[in-house]
């Protein structure tokens, strides 16, 4: 996958809920997605796990399954790096409308911001940063605290990250490839949520809500900025501590560092409702829609803000995943935005990649048939 992947202890008795239709009726063979849930919380470490499908056909209600304790379809929850496909949206709008062109450099927007150590915004065009084609060093791996939960680091009193520090903290390092090779780096989006702002005048944040939220109704979605506190309701989150192994509750946990490259706080719901809108073409016209899904750039790997998957039946689905302290979610989308799935566990620990395909092709792919283990 494009995006680096960075449990109670005691016993868990996973226990199915069922809420909403049991399968799709038009095709009662299909694998149900639900049976892959438990092993979302054993491969994925986690206490619980859930997801909610829909598919825009007369009749056919949306498809909500959960296992594990204290875990809601309504929950508020962390979806880290799904914040890219918001801020790509974004600033191809403002492409669209003439306020920028995905050819200006970096430097054109953010003068002086990167330069030194061998990188040079004059040379990076904003197309480079939505295709993680920029060769920027990621600012997260720079940061100091190996494990920052146990540090405190990530607690309710923790001091943000700004973006200029986090821009400064990956430029004091040389480019880890030449513009133009495909290297994932948050980087690139949090120079994105500054291009937003210098372009606008207003903050990243503000527009998604203008442009994305407040059109769609996503009123299960915020960007909190380093704000500490999930909106209620919210599920609890954990993470195990690479250091000692230990569980700790990270609920609290503020994205004190993730800016536009993760802050989202968003809902199952929410997430299924943007991607079919986005796929759907009712964020950007054809044109500027085809652009987003272009992967020539990255040699096939990532679009803008979205990136494909195929799948065994030779289906191919669209979307991104997040991944953040506590939290780890998954949404995936026909290219017409019409069937649109979300999963997600309550730790930051991902399942397995092979795990991950299997469940998409459960819900995805009609006619594979897939032993459930």
């Amino acid at each position: 996958m494009p995006i680096s992947r960075a449990l109670l202890t005691a016993p868990l008795v996973l226990t199915l809920l069922a809420l909403g239709t049991a399968s799709l009726p038009s095709e009662p063979h299909l694998p149900p997605a639900s049976s892959y849930l438990p092993r979302l919380v054993v491969e994925g470490r986690a206490p619980a796990a859930a997801f909610l499908a829909r598919r825009d056909t007369p009749g056919q209600a949306a498809r909500y399954r959960s296992t594990g304790p204290g875990i809601g379809v309504a929950d508020r929850f962390r979806a880290g790096s799904v914040t890219k496909t918001f801020v790509a949206t974004v600033v191809l709008q403002l492409a669209e409308e003439g306020v920028l062109r995905l050819e200006d450099s970096v430097e054109d927007h953010l003068p002086g911001l990167v330069r030194g150590h061998g990188n040079d915004g004059s040379a990076l065009t904003l197309r480079a940063l939505l295709t993680h084609t920029s060769g920027l060093y990621d600012y997260t791996a720079a940061l100091p605290a190996a494990d920052p939960v146990l540090s405190g680091a990530a607690g309710p009193s923790a001091q943000p990250l700004t973006p200029a520090a986090a821009v400064r903290a990956a430029v004091s390092r040389p480019p880890v490839t030449a513009p133009g090779s495909y290297a994932y780096s948050n980087t690139n989006y949090v120079l994105l949520g500054l291009v937003v702002q210098r372009a606008t005048g207003r903050p990243y944040a503000t527009e998604i809500r203008r442009r994305i939220l407040s059109p769609l109704r996503l009123t299960g979605t915020s960007l909190p900025g380093a704000r500490a506190p999930l909106p209620l309701p919210h599920s609890r989150a954990y993470h195990r501590s690479p250091t000692d192994g230990a569980l700790r509750d990270v609920t609290s946990a503020g994205p004190w560092f993730s800016g536009a490259a993760g802050e989202l706080v968003s809902t199952l719901g929410d997430l299924d409702r943007f991607y079919g809108a986005l796929l759907g073409g009712r964020l950007l016209p054809p044109a500027r829609l085809a652009t987003l899904l272009d992967t020539g750039a990255s040699g096939g790997v990532y679009g803008m803000g979205i990136y494909p998957q195929e799948l065994s039946c030779g289906a191919t689905v669209w979307g991104h995943n997040g991944h953040i302290t506590g939290s780890y979610v998954r949404t995936a989308a026909t290219r017409d935005g019409r069937h649109v799935l979300t999963f997600r566990v309550n730790t930051g620990t991902p399942p397995g990649a092979d795990l991950e395909a299997e469940l998409l092709e459960a819900e995805f792919c009609p006619r594979v048939r897939s032993e459930v283990p």
